[in-house]
């Protein structure tokens, strides 16, 4: 073996739960490495997030506040959420606002005078959400590297990417040793600086990837959002839950020479309307029994916008928040208002074209309370893991505090677990074969292509028999493909998340197979022949 790290903990990911994790992990004296695939540490989801994250409700205006919270959290859900996730969210989410945002990482965030600018999203009964104009994740992304790069327990990596998890039942040298139980002991990472491919031992893996929203043509999530956590999980045979369950923004900024951006749902928080071609406000037509339907959660809005777009034949619908004050819309979210100026929208004073877009994955790698997977010394949290606190549906805002919430405590049980027991001692294995084939690149976008567009008009927002099946051939045939390219090719981080992102697609197409009834961010239908 030649080029080798150990280390007690790995987090794959840097996003709020990966640092979450490595803080609460390292600050018990505990050395932590964590990895990124991006070549900066920001390129996260997290550093995307425009909303906010929840926090809690003026005990003076909204009393209960806590109850109210859980319930919005259910009602979004379909009422299928895990509610011991929902209840240690309520009661944990608030106190790791305060310790580690608040006072470890100090992230700013807006005020009125001496008090929080508390902000209101749909599906929310009341104002509980933190933000800092409209780039609320920004702060919490920057505050928290700051502190992981002051921690002298926590090493950071960037241009890293995890191949596969380290696994006794697959990797050891010593072929005796195959049968012992399956527990996790690292992963195989590719450095996409010296090309090599070598082993990080550590006694515990944290997979904290994010989201997988690269998978669709439209979406609105960091470059490397493409799943791999759950392709890292899979192949080592975890158990994944609910991965039909992608949750579909209503509002994605819309422009033939723009990538997507999402328009975060704030805006509607404060007022914005949804508009036609024709500048009428539809949505009350699809969704009656709200009444104020911008609000309705995202599910609903996203369905109610798609069908307006089917019945119109209108490539768009449009977002209009230029009936509030021009200085105010400005100070209030100065990223929309720059990124929508770049293409020529002025949106003081014009609607903002916008279609649906992928989002969030409320599904993912099973994990308890703790962010225990089903695999021994394997820990998942965000948006990588399904915890149950999401159910069907997410509701606005959970995700940065959800992140937190099980970073932090994933953390917590490594440490304790370490305390507890020796040392895991990496058994001896085989050196990484690397291949030196070059592979067309083109081949390499084209399949992204293929899978994007395949994922998105076949198993995107609306779903039928008709469309998965024509998908599951696409898709399969792809896979095949991809295949023969990454055990003959030269690896690259590009081919390695394609990848990743093809075996994601098939397991979100199989779970889409075997779930006929619609409910929250997944839609059925049966029309189709």
């Amino acid at each position: 073996m030649n080029r080798m790290l150990e280390t007690d903990a790995l987090v794959i990911g840097s996003g709020v739960a990966g640092l979450s994790a490595a803080l609460a992990t390292a600050d018990s004296g505990i050395e932590v490495v964590v990895i990124s695939c991006a070549p900066e540490l920001e390129e996260t989801n997290t550093n995307w997030a425009q909303g906010g994250i929840i926090y809690k409700a003026d005990p003076v205006e909204a009393p209960g506040d806590a109850q109210a919270l859980s319930d919005d959290i259910l009602k979004a859900g379909c009422e299928i959420n895990y509610t011991p996730a929902v209840r240690q969210l309520v009661e944990m989410g608030p106190r790791l606002v305060d310790e580690v945002l608040l006072k470890k990482a100090q992230v700013v965030f807006d005020r009125d005078g001496d008090k929080w600018n508390l902000t209101r999203e749909g599906g929310h009964a009341s104002s509980r959400i933190l933000h800092w104009g409209d780039q609320s994740g920004k702060p919490i992304e920057q505050g928290l590297l700051n502190a992981c790069k002051d921690h002298p327990r926590i090493q950071l990596i960037t241009k890293h990417t995890a191949v596969n998890l380290l696994m006794t039942s697959y990797h050891p040298k010593d072929e005796s040793r195959l049968h012992e139980k399956a527990r996790c002991f690292g992963a195989f990472v590719f450095d996409q600086t010296t090309k090599e491919v070598y082993p990080i031992f550590a006694s515990h893996t944290v997979l904290a990837t994010g989201g997988l929203g690269q998978l669709y043509l439209h979406n609105t999530n960091s470059k490397f959002a493409r799943g791999d956590g759950i392709a890292l999980a899979h192949r080592a045979g975890c158990r994944l839950e609910n991965l039909e369950y992608i949750q579909f923004h209503p509002t994605t900024f819309f422009h033939p020479a723009s990538r997507r951006f999402l328009i975060s749902e704030a805006l509607r928080g404060e007022g914005a309307v949804i508009v036609n071609q024709a500048g009428e406000r539809f949505l009350s037509r699809y969704l009656p029994e709200y009444p104020v339907p911008e609000l309705a959660p995202r599910d609903r809005v996203a369905k109610g916008i798609h069908q307006e777009m089917l019945s119109t034949g209108a490539p768009c619908v449009y977002l209009d928040i230029s009936h509030r004050d021009p200085d105010w819309i400005r100070e209030r979210f100065p990223f929309v208002y720059k990124s929508c100026l770049q293409y020529g929208i002025d949106v003081t004073k014009t609607p903002i074209p916008v279609v649906p877009g992928a989002h969030y994955s409320c599904g993912g790698v099973w994990t308890d309370l703790e962010g225990r997977t089903s695999i021994p010394r394997l820990w998942a949290a965000g948006e990588t893991a399904c915890t149950g606190l999401h159910g069907a549906n997410r509701l606005a805002s959970t995700s940065l505090l959800e992140g937190l919430v099980w970073g932090h405590r994933a953390g917590n049980a490594i440490a304790e677990t370490l305390a507890e027991q020796s040392k895991f001692s990496a058994p001896e294995i085989e050196s990484w074969k690397s291949e030196t084939a070059t592979v067309d690149a083109s081949f390499l976008s084209q399949d992204w292509l293929t899978l994007k567009h395949t994922m998105w008009n076949y198993v995107g927002l609306i779903k039928t028999d008709a469309r998965l099946k024509r998908a599951e051939g696409i898709l399969t045939e792809l896979d095949r493909g991809i295949d023969v390219f990454y055990r003959k090719a030269a690896l690259s981080d590009a081919l390695i998340g394609l990848r990743h992102a093809s075996l994601v697609a098939l397991l979100i197409l199989d779970a889409c197979k075997k779930n006929t009834k619609s409910l929250g961010c997944y839609q059925r239908e049966e029309w189709e022949i």
